[in-house]
């Protein structure tokens, strides 16, 4: 799957993933290869990222999110890095 995180200035962060979790406005989620397509708001909280060999984190501070295809896309207000 591939996952990008934009800001209204900035990439954040684009690449090839595992598994992506994402603060959503009901609550947690993670989202994995051949998800069904959705569209969710997303809350102030952590969307953390994993691939084969490791794990990272991004605060983001709200936005949406979009699954399609094995494509997911994060579109922050902003990221505290």
């Amino acid at each position: 799957m591939t996952l990008e995180i934009l800001t209204p200035d900035k990439k954040v962060f684009e690449g090839e993933v595992t598994a992506v979790t994402v603060p959503g406005t009901m609550g947690s989620f993670q989202i994995l290869r051949d998800h069904a397509p959705i569209i969710s708001t997303l809350e102030d909280g952590p969307v953390i990222i994993k691939n084969k060999t490791d794990e990272q984190t991004f605060n983001i501070k709200g936005g949406v999110v979009e699954v399609l295809k094995n494509k997911i896309v994060v579109l922050a207000e902003g990221v505290a890095l």
